[in-house]
């Protein structure tokens, strides 16, 4: 099996889980995309305004990290996961998963099954010259809450029942691919925009592992949900400060 990621605390639960289920396991990890990027790619598809509205959220939540670390590791504690960096699993660096080389490496390694989580998306030639099943975690339901933030949009909508993750087969569009699992939780008043993301993915180790293990037997049976289907964004920074300081929810 190869992981496809591009590193960090909840990419490594889910890869310490898998690692401790599954004997062969290879790590392609990908550069993180430059901010300069992410801001251009948004301002094409939502504007400037709410581009850089997004990053304004993103660098001023990470001054209340540090505030969240005693919830982040009491989410640990309570799942038993750990977010530690697995020492023992071959981890190769590469620039993109699209490019070349990662598209090289990957066909190299001739992978039963492809496990996304956190990494770009694949683009259709990337996909196209992949054989075997690709499968991906996704923190948010589908396909109600597909692409970003689906913890975090699920309470600002009151729609606490459709807090959780979801692991789908991978496609051409944003978390469009057939589901295969889902989990739910309930977070606490203590969580934040920063451990959803960890309480969504330390509570899903187990999905991630039947799906992995129904891939490399043959038995994968994706479903389709009656529901609308919407892609979310970060929240620009205005709508989380709003959220935040007249409903608590950070």
């Amino acid at each position: 099996m190869v992981v496809v990621t591009a590193g960090g605390d909840n990419p490594n639960i889910l890869i310490n889980a898998l690692a401790a289920r599954f004997s062969d396991i290879v790590v392609l990890q990908e550069q993180p995309e430059s901010k300069a990027l992410f801001v251009r790619r948004r301002a094409r598809k939502l504007g400037w305004a709410t581009a850089l509205g997004q990053l304004a959220t993103m660098i001023a939540s990470r001054f209340g990290k540090r505030l969240t670390r005693r919830r982040a590791a009491e989410i640990l504690r309570s799942y038993g996961v750990s977010a530690d960096k697995p020492p023992s699993i071959p981890v190769h660096q590469i620039a993109s998963i699209n490019d070349a080389e990662g598209r090289a490496r990957l066909t190299a390694l001739q992978p039963a099954v492809v496990f996304l989580v956190s990494c770009r998306m694949l683009k259709p030639a990337t996909l196209a010259t992949i054989p075997c099943p690709v499968l991906n975690f996704h923190a948010g339901i589908n396909p109600q809450y597909r692409g970003l933030m689906g913890g975090y949009w699920a309470l600002v909508g009151n729609d606490l029942e459709n807090f959780g993750a979801t692991v789908h087969l991978v496609d051409e569009g944003v978390d469009t691919g057939g589901i295969l699992y889902q989990s739910r939780q309930i977070p606490s008043r203590a969580d934040t925009i920063h451990t959803y993301p960890l309480l969504q993915t330390a509570a899903s180790t187990d999905i991630a592992i039947r799906a992995v293990e129904d891939a490399l037997a043959g038995y994968l049976r994706p479903f389709d949900i009656a529901a609308p289907s919407r892609q979310w964004y970060h929240p620009p920074v205005w709508a989380w400060l709003w959220n935040g300081l007249r409903r608590g929810i950070w």
